[in-house]
């Protein structure tokens, strides 16, 4: 069993005072300790952004990888090693902008790990631009004029690709997005939680205060996570309104499962000795 102060690490936390990092770095971290995994058995992948100090700032094992490249690097892991727990950590520029493709792909493939996107609709790293979820007519340094184009829904492309664990959390509210990670780290499949994660020093416009005043919680509902359609049609629910929470969950094969070589023993515990690739590179000649 992990205790929180075995998560401590000895790095300085750089994020800006009352920033949403906070709120998603807490509910990990008391996810983790509710979810009785050991911390040798926990992976994190992170990349490029202010999220992506989520890596020093858990003691696990950690990668850091460049930007957009979360998800392959995570898939490369958990193939390798299907014994461990693979947990992604991306920003909405990092995951929807430069690593959309990637995205798209891990999600219709049901790759069995977590990923869980930081959402402050502004790239916050870099002294605040437009991002794919930045809404239209915010006025940034890239956008002086507004933004023109009509911001990306996540959850409806996560849904339409067949997506096994849909969810969204809001970062100021960590209880809430504590039972989310653990529910997704319990699931078997690709597990995707958008969070909404305030920037409280560019995003002048989607503040605590404006989450607060709209977000509501399906569980409260008599929503039904297993309807796909039903889970679509809350996707597009923007405005007075926006639903958190868990849109849609279903057990489905994953990927892993259609690789009959790997199922058994992890490729980092497969022998090596005796394996002879002559042939295989005198075919090559």
């Amino acid at each position: 069993m992990i205790s929180l102060q075995e998560l401590n690490t000895p790095h300085k936390n750089t994020w800006c005072p009352g920033c949403g990092n906070f709120g998603i770095l807490s509910a990990f971290r008391n996810a983790l300790v509710e979810s009785g995994l050991e911390r040798e058995q926990i992976v994190i992948v992170s990349g490029i952004g202010c999220h992506g100090k989520m890596s020093d700032y858990v003691n696990v094992n950690t990668f850091h990888g460049i930007h957009g490249r979360v998800l392959p690097i995570a898939t490369g892991i958990k193939l390798a090693n299907s014994k461990l727990t693979v947990v992604g950590f991306s920003g909405d520029a990092d995951c929807y902008d430069e690593g959309w493709d990637h995205f798209c792909h891990t999600v219709r493939r049901n790759m069995d790990l977590t990923l869980i996107v930081h959402n402050n609709m502004i790239l916050g790293l870099t002294t605040g631009q437009t991002t794919a979820t930045s809404q239209t007519g915010f006025k940034t340094k890239s956008t002086p004029f507004g933004s023109i184009a009509a911001p990306l829904n996540p959850i409806a492309h996560a849904l339409v690709s067949d997506g096994t664990f849909v969810a969204r959390g809001f970062a100021g509210d960590p209880k809430h997005l504590t039972n989310l990670i653990l529910e997704a780290l319990r699931h078997r499949g690709f597990n995707y939680i958008d969070v909404f994660q305030p920037c409280v020093t560019f995003n002048y416009l989607n503040t605590y205060e404006w989450f607060r005043k709209r977000v509501y919680k399906l569980e409260e509902t008599e929503h039904d996570a297993s309807d796909r359609k039903k889970a679509l049609e809350k996707s597009f629910e923007w405005g007075d309104r926006i639903p958190i929470g868990i849109f849609y969950k279903e057990e489905r094969p994953t990927f892993h499962d259609g690789l009959p070589h790997l199922k058994g023993t992890p490729l980092t515990e497969m022998q090596i000795q005796q394996v002879d690739i002559t042939p295989l590179m005198d075919s090559l000649k």
